[in-house]
């Protein structure tokens, strides 16, 4: 588990292409900062800046085993990265809250995405899950409840290119919170 509380790391993290490079790199296996740059349409230099800054903060590392010479590959280091439940910091709390801003948005795109077109996605149409449902916890519990979940999550991690013949990636959304009528 890696709680980000360095505010340069979350700023690193909080910058609106190094979430997509990083989030590419963790689905999709390594690439090279030409590869990136075509992809996102951006500039390879500042596809290269960015990588390293990615790398700088120890969200991403050169895959050696796949780098020849001067072309190299980049790939996402698994880590439970997890963001501050709160900060004293007034710098470290802002750059928590785009992160999460960020990665709320994005699974609420990619979740409106599946929706509106899910009968493309064949089999994985059946297979796909949605659930809402409650229970009643104690604040204890709920943490407790919150761990076993990134267990659950960390069990089936597969790392890009290891996957099962006819896998695909699959977002996992998860909210536990309490309603405002706990109160």
């Amino acid at each position: 588990m890696r709680v980000l509380t360095d505010v340069d790391a979350l700023k690193a993290l909080a910058h609106p292409l190094r979430q997509h490079l990083l989030t590419r790199l963790q689905r999709r296996g390594p690439a090279t900062s030409a590869d990136l740059a075509a992809e996102f349409a951006v500039d390879r230099g500042a596809t290269s800046y960015h990588l390293r800054q990615l790398e700088r903060f120890g969200f991403i590392e050169e895959d050696t085993a796949r780098s020849k010479g001067r072309r190299r590959y980049w790939r996402a280091i698994p880590q439970d990265i997890r963001l501050p439940r709160s900060s004293d910091d007034p710098e470290v709390a802002a750059a928590a809250d785009e992160v999460g801003r960020q990665w709320f948005e994005q699974s609420g795109r990619e979740l409106r995405t599946y929706l509106l077109d899910r009968d493309s996605y064949g089999e994985f149409t059946d297979a796909a899950q949605h659930s809402y449902g409650s229970t009643s916890l104690t604040a204890g519990e709920l943490a407790q409840f919150g761990e076993e979940y990134i267990a659950l999550l960390s069990r089936w991690h597969r790392e890009p290119g290891h996957a099962t013949p006819g896998a695909r990636h699959i977002a996992v959304i998860f909210h536990a919170f309490p309603t405002a009528d706990a109160r």
